[in-house]
């Protein structure tokens, strides 16, 4: 008995072992894009707002921090709080957007330094910390919940990049090209049930639990994400004026707000051209249409004779083997995201064009289900069966109800650690400035 105890707890510690290096690093690769983005504008930039629907930079970075401090400081490792009186200038629930300017914030060299002096103690906590025991410990969940976080604000700062005038200050490599034969429009998914959602994946979040059994009729979906060009084609056809394909509440935005074409477009000597992170270039054809609200990618399918995919019909298209009859982690198997399988963590700073990632696709063929561009469903945002919230109700119950909107399968923006076949996003149906897309679906039933 002595020897079987002493064989089962030298596979416990390497168990934890191995949890510890996978959050050490998910930590320090969040880090690392954080402080790029933050080192990337001098200070005036980080203190200013650059657009009323975001944050300063600044707090943006001092908020990681405060969080950081709060769930792995004090929560796991049981310490007083190091910085109490700040806790209420960076809940996110007490003060919109618009008026975080206006707080007393911690300056940037501040924010600095109050987030590298978390981050060193909370190295020491994750040096010697039980991975079992409570369910914010078992495997690592507390450390992966804020390593997510983290990159979630990344992924906010990179918007607030994208809305800020002026030269560029950030660079990446374009994507790589996937040379490939014509794909077919659309693939057929069959009928049937399917398993949506997790019950084991270990640092899941509340929304995306539990597993539970869905079934859906067979469907058409896009084989890859809709292009500019197919976007550029709704347009000329009158796509903006005519009320036919919009939404009520869509229609009365974009007529009160003059919205003719995606964010950041616009039409110069018969061309149309985008402004990207500070360069502006004419909009590239094949490349996956972005920043779109959930109306204009309504209105689009409509226009197309065609509509959005419901949650359930994007997540059996990325998740299901028809063969195995089992739902996998990600459209190419349970292995995690390499850079063959998706366009992930600002490793390029758009999407590739579409049709891309062979090796991401799913076993019926549909490409670019992970990475690129969220990807907007029908779905309002809504519990599974069963749903419980953890390990705080403001992390997802808040938000459930009609008022927002489902996006699945992330972007080229979203850091892999933030992104499974199971992960949800929510936004209002209104938003544009995300780095959103969409792809289009029919009933089978409509053949």
């Amino acid at each position: 008995m002595t020897g079987t105890t002493d064989a089962g707890a030298t596979a416990g510690a390497k168990d934890a072992e191995a949890l510890r290096s996978r959050a050490l690093e998910a930590l320090t690769t969040a880090r690392a894009r954080t402080a790029l983005l933050t080192d990337s504008v001098e200070d005036d930039e980080l203190t200013a707002q650059h657009s009323p629907l975001m944050s300063p930079l600044v707090w943006d970075l001092a908020h990681i921090g405060n969080q950081e401090e709060q769930w792995l400081w004090r929560e796991v490792a049981g310490r007083e709080a190091l910085r109490p009186e700040i806790d209420p200038l960076y809940d996110a629930f007490a003060h919109p957007r618009s008026e975080r300017p206006s707080l007393p914030l911690l300056s940037p060299g501040e924010a600095r330094a109050y987030t590298a002096d978390v981050r060193t103690r909370v190295l020491d906590v994750l040096a010697g910390a039980r991975m079992e025991g409570r369910p914010l410990l078992d495997a690592g969940f507390a450390f992966g919940m804020i390593a997510q976080h983290e990159q979630q604000h990344d992924e906010t700062m990179l918007i607030t990049h994208q809305l800020r005038k002026g030269p560029a200050v950030l660079a990446a490599p374009p994507p790589p090209v996937h040379p490939s034969g014509p794909l077919p429009e659309d693939v057929l998914v069959p009928g049937g049930t399917f398993t949506m959602g997790t019950s084991d994946e270990p640092w899941a979040l509340d929304n995306e639990r539990p597993a539970h059994i869905r079934a859906v009729a067979a469907f058409h979906i896009d084989t890859a994400p809709v292009t500019n060009g197919s976007y550029l084609a709704f347009m000329a056809d009158g796509g903006y004026t005519d009320r036919r394909w919009w939404h009520p509440d869509g229609w009365a935005q974009i007529r009160e707000h003059g919205v003719t074409a995606p964010l950041f477009w616009r039409q110069e000597a018969g061309q149309w051209l985008r402004r990207r992170f500070g360069v502006t270039e004419p909009v590239p054809e094949e490349e996956p249409v972005v920043h779109v609200s959930w109306y204009e990618a309504d209105a689009y399918a409509r226009w197309a004779g065609r509509r959005l995919p419901t949650e359930a019909e994007w997540e059996k298209a990325a998740r299901h083997d028809p063969v195995s009859g089992r739902s996998r982690r990600y459209p190419w198997g349970d292995a995690d995201p390499g850079p063959d399988h998706a366009n992930l963590g600002q490793r390029h700073l758009g999407p590739a064009r579409a049709g891309s990632y062979p090796a991401g696709a799913s076993p019926l063929g549909v490409r670019q289900l992970i990475g690129d561009v969220w990807e907007w469903t029908a779905s309002d945002f809504l519990p599974y069966p069963g749903f419980r919230p953890f390990p705080y109700k403001e992390y997802s119950e808040v938000f459930f109800g009609p008022e927002y909107k489902v996006l699945r399968g992330g972007s080229f923006a979203v850091d892999a650690v933030a992104c499974r076949g199971t992960f949800r996003n929510w936004d209002y149906p209104v938003r544009r400035q995300i780095f959103a897309g969409f792809r289009t679906a029919r009933s089978a039933e409509l053949d």
